[in-house]
C-alpha cells in the first residue's frame, strides 16, 4: 500500500511525463530533430520523440526466467506484452535504485512485419530539446554506450548522447548476454 507522500510524488511524476509529451503534441514535429532527453545517474541521454509511445511510472515488472540482468522482464500495456530493459544496467552506469522520479520511456520500433513496443528503465525524464543536424558531434571512446550512439549535442551547459532508437532496440542484440 502506497504512503499519501508516495501517491503524491507518482502524481507528479505523471504530470511531469504528461506535460513533456503535450509540449511535443503542441508544437508538433519542426524541421529540426526532436528529442525527450533523461537522466541516467548524472548523464543525460536523448531518444528521437517520434519514436515515444508513452511515459509510465516505474512499476515492478513480471521477471523472465534467464533473461540477461538488464531485461527486467515484462509489462502488460493494454494487452500487449512490453519488455522493460533498465538502460542502466544494459549502459554498465551502476546499479539502479528504483527512486519515485524512476520512469519506463515506452518506445515503438518495426520489428519483421509488425510494430512492438519496449520499455527503457530511466532515473527521470527531463524535457523536449530541439536540435538541428548540423549540431550533432561524432560520439566519442568505446565505452558500452558506443553501439547505441547516434551521436552528442549541445544542451546548455550539458552534453547530451543521443540514442540510435533502431540499434538500441535490436531484439537480437539485447537477448545477448553482452552489451
Amino acid at each position: 500500500m502506497e504512503t499519501a507522500t508516495e501517491v503524491n510524488s507518482r502524481q507528479a511524476i505523471e504530470a511531469q511525463a504528461q506535460a513533456v509529451l503535450e509540449q511535443v503534441s503542441e508544437e508538433g514535429v519542426s524541421e529540426s530533430a526532436d528529442f525527450l532527453s533523461f537522466k541516467l545517474a548524472s548523464e543525460l541521454y536523448g531518444v528521437e520523440i517520434k519514436d515515444v509511445e508513452e511515459i509510465r511510472v516505474w512499476e515492478r515488472p513480471t521477471p523472465i526466467p534467464r533473461a540477461p540482468r538488464y531485461v527486467k522482464g515484462v509489462i502488460n500495456l493494454r494487452g500487449m506484452i512490453v519488455p522493460v530493459v533498465d538502460l542502466r544496467s544494459r549502459f554498465e552506469i551502476g546499479e539502479c535504485e528504483y527512486l519515485p522520479s524512476t520512469v519506463v520511456i515506452v518506445l515503438r520500433f518495426q520489428a519483421e512485419e509488425s510494430e512492438r513496443l519496449m520499455g527503457l528503465v530511466v532515473d527521470a525524464v527531463s524535457d523536449v530539446v530541439s536540435q538541428g543536424q548540423n549540431e550533432l558531434y561524432p560520439g566519442v571512446g568505446e565505452s558500452a554506450v558506443s553501439p547505441y550512439l547516434q551521436g552528442l549535442i549541445n544542451v546548455g551547459e550539458q552534453v547530451m548522447s543521443l540514442l540510435d532508437t533502431e540499434e538500441l532496440l535490436n531484439i537480437e542484440r539485447i537477448l545477448r548476454k553482452e552489451p
